[in-house]
């Protein structure tokens, strides 16, 4: 085998390798970017079995450079089969700079994701999780997508 070939792959194995990252869950649910996030839809994330109690979960908001605010408040019900509510928040989740303006978050061009921490006692029997936009807007341009990341 060629040498370029040879360190070829090795290189992209290990880049591959170093990307990857052990989640116990991870999905986003896109939203419609022409009308944006209307305050009367919910997003709901089915967890299923996954055990929460005790893991870092992360909130995952993917904007663009157009949203027109700095932060963005979501509230956050954990349900448990019956669709019981277990608990309720309301977070806030700062999107860009106070002082600069620039996005805060991971990105390119006008795409930007930023993760926070949940701040949510996940009590046994949790097993879904429903977002819902809480800006006082009815319908929210910027917002792309949201997503739900738990790590091990």
């Amino acid at each position: 085998m060629n040498k370029s070939v040879f360190w070829g792959i090795l290189m992209i194995l290990a880049f591959g390798s170093s990307c990857s990252e052990d989640r116990l869950y991870e999905d986003y649910i896109p939203l419609d970017n022409v009308s944006g996030w209307n305050q009367n839809d919910s997003l709901r994330f089915e967890l299923g079995d996954v055990v929460i109690s005790g893991k870092t979960s992360l909130l995952a908001i993917r904007f663009t450079d157009n949203y027109p605010f700095s932060n963005f408040y979501v509230r956050i019900l954990a349900k448990d089969s019956s669709n019981q509510i277990l608990e309720n928040k309301l977070i806030n989740v700062p999107l860009f700079d106070s002082k600069t303006g620039e996005p805060l978050g991971e990105g390119f061009g006008s795409t930007y994701t930023k993760y926070d921490t949940l701040p949510i006692q996940f009590k046994p029997g949790t097993n879904s999780l429903t977002l819902l936009q809480y800006m006082r807007q009815e319908t929210l341009p910027g917002i792309e997508a949201a997503g739900i990341k738990i790590l091990p």
